[in-house]
Parts: C-alpha cells; sequence; structure tokens
C-alpha cells in the first residue's frame, strides 16, 4: 500500500478549506474522499486492458458537491431514502421531519449530512475516518450521537464503508454510500449496457411517490429479475407498473443477509472495459437506481452527466421501514452501537 496523500480540494462559501484524502494500493487501485460530505470522490482502477479508470461520477472540487444536489459519494443519513409523510414515531412520540419530497422526507434533508464538514478522525495508508456530531434534534431526529465513516481499501481491490455510532437516545438510524458507478469509466456515457446480477427474490414496490406500500413482492417473471444476470437497459422501459411509476429502476430489494450477515450480494459487470464490480454487505436491502433523474450535470473533466449515465447500489434498511412492522426496523436503541459495511470489490475477467 502506497503512502496516504492530502491535497487541498477548494474552499467553501463560508471559508473553510476541504480536502481529498488519497489512497492507493499496489496493483494501482486507488480511492480519494473527502472530508465535505464525508463523501467517495474519485476511484480508479484497472480495465481489461490495464488501463485505469475512474469508474464513479463527481466533480473535480469541492464546490461542486458544495452547490450540486445530485449525492455524488456521498455518505447519507441519519436516514438514507424516504420516509413517508415526514413523520417517524418512535416510544408513542412523533417527530416532524423536513418536507422536502412531495411532503415526505428524503435523505434527512435539506440539512444534509453530506452538505457539511466532518472531521477527519483518523487515517492510515490504507484508511480515512470522518466524524460528524450530530446533536439531539438534528434534522427532525430525537438523540445526540457521532457518526463515523471509514473508508478502507486493500490490496485485492476492495473499498470498504463502515459506518458506526451510538446514539444516547431511541431513534432512526439508516446511512448509505450515494456513490454512482459507471465501470466503462466516468463520463463514459450511458450504464444501461452493463449487466447487474443480484442475489434476491424480493422487492419491495412503491407508489407514485416512491414510497413503499408494505408488500413485498417476488421478482419471479418480472424485470426486478436480476437473480441470472440481466442488463440494465433490457427492459428499463418495459409497460410494469413499477418501472412506470420509478421512471426506471429505483427499488429496494430484499437481500438474504438475515439483517446482519456479511456476504456477496451483488455483481455489476461493464459491456466495454471489462471491469466487474462485486459487492457485499450485512443490510437488508438495497436500493438499485438508475439515475433516472440525472439530467445536465458537468462533471470531473466538464464531463455532462444524463439520465441513466450511471447506476447506484445504496445498501440500507428498507425504505419507510419506520412505518411496516414486516420490514426490518431502522431504530437503533439508547446506547446500542450502530455498525454497519459495505464494500464494493473491482476485478476484470482477463
Amino acid at each position: 500500500m502506497k503512502q496516504l496523500t492530502v491535497q487541498d480540494f477548494g474552499t467553501l462559501k463560508n471559508g473553510e478549506k476541504a480536502h481529498l484524502y488519497i489512497m492507493e494500493n499496489d496493483r494501482g487501485t486507488s480511492a480519494a474522499v473527502t472530508d465535505y460530505g464525508a463523501a467517495l470522490v474519485n476511484l480508479r482502477t484497472p480495465d481489461k486492458n490495464g488501463t485505469l479508470l475512474d469508474v464513479v461520477l463527481g466533480f473535480d472540487d469541492v464546490s461542486g458537491y458544495e452547490n450540486g444536489t445530485e449525492c455524488f459519494g456521498a455518505s447519507v443519513g441519519r436516514s438514507a431514502n424516504r420516509i413517508g409523510g415526514a413523520s417517524i414515531e418512535i416510544n408513542g412520540i412523533i417527530y416532524k421531519l423536513a418536507e422536502n419530497d412531495h411532503g415526505n422526507n428524503l435523505h434527512s434533508g435539506p440539512d444534509y449530512y453530506f452538505k457539511r464538514m466532518w472531521t477527519m478522525a483518523g487515517s492510515g495508508d490504507d484508511h480515512v475516518t470522518f466524524v460528524l456530531h450530530s446533536p439531539d434534534g438534528d434534522q427532525g431526529y430525537p438523540g445526540a450521537l457521532d457518526m463515523y465513516v471509514t473508508y478502507t481499501l486493500d490490496e485485492e481491490n476492495g473499498i470498504t464503508v463502515h459506518y458506526e455510532s451510538v446514539p444516547d437516545k431511541d431513534t432512526v438510524i439508516n446511512m448509505t454510500n450515494h456513490s454512482y458507478f459507471n465501470l466503462n469509466g466516468q463520463g463514459s456515457g450511458t450504464a444501461l449496457g452493463h449487466t447487474l446480477t443480484l442475489d434476491s427474490d424480493f422487492f419491495t414496490p412503491a407508489d407514485g411517490e416512491a414510497i413503499p406500500t408494505g408488500e413485498i413482492l417476488p421478482v419471479d417473471d418480472t424485470p426486478m429479475d436480476f437473480r441470472a444476470g440481466r442488463v440494465l437497459g433490457a427492459d428499463i422501459d418495459s409497460d410494469y407498473e413499477a418501472l412506470r411509476l420509478g421512471g426506471g429502476y429505483d427499488h429496494n430489494w430484499i437481500l438474504k443477509t438475515e439483517g446482519s450477515r456479511f456476504i456477496k450480494v451483488a455483481e455489476l459487470a461493464a459491456d466495454k472495459s471489462g471491469i466487474i464490480m462485486e459487492m457485499y454487505t450485512d443490510r437488508p436491502g438495497v436500493q438499485i437506481y438508475t439515475a433516472n433523474f440525472l439530467e445536465g450535470s458537468t462533471g470531473k473533466g466538464g464531463a455532462c452527466y444524463r439520465s441513466r449515465d450511471a447506476v447506484c447500489l445504496e445498501t440500507h434498511f428498507y425504505p419507510d421501514a419506520v412505518h411496516h412492522e414486516n420490514f426490518p426496523g431502522p431504530v437503533c436503541l439508547a446506547g446500542e452501537k450502530y455498525d454497519t459495511r459495505t464494500m464494493y470489490r473491482f476485478r476484470t475477467d482477463r
């Protein structure tokens, strides 16, 4: 593992400086993360010809992240994805959240974790840890906590995202990483030629506002079945209700982790570069999002990002789980440790 390097990543509107922390292994794969939003900025790995490609969308400096709305590489919390009606109930008390998505709450915004400076809490050549203090009442949630996220790069070309926290009151915690992947390289155009293999027998359908209905449906004989591998673009515009309502894939699939087993759950294969990404997690669900609403952002190197130019694999508790008794609960009890890992590992079959 090469020595960790730190670079200037620009200045925020309030004058605060952001930094970029770059890890690189002996095989040439590197990952760059920033203390602004604890975001993954660059992820470079060799393609089938040995050429290093940056496989995540993003911006060249911190101003893009401060001004943008795309959540590129973001650490999303306190609760990722959507909460219907922008309210939660814990121990008989109703807590009101901000309505920032058709009367619902999305990614706990608008005071997002990924729009804040995190503190670098520790590092080594292979890892960087950031921490964010979230006080009682922050974003409307009860309980104070310190949220830690550690990015670790290993010699097998795996990047692990590890979240840890202990709240002082019962509260909802449901973190995720919101990286947009294009394994042909960021800025290369559509990701709809990628093949996704997902070990999931069921998904949770949602209504027209992307709020889960509470149903759990089998993927059998539907465009939601990725068990044997399916090209993302093959059926994305088919006349299937879930896809019509979502404008493409933007749904939660149920994983076989039993809520805590750290196992391989998915594989994403590029159609041009030969890069294959394996995903491991201990979370019970994953939101597959084909960047349906990404349109016209100018990203790294002047690349123009358009709808479906990437795919997100966001591991977490199911969306709106707090309102559905049949969904695994995202409530973390006072004094209980929230501790979860997801890893993305890269290879080629050359």
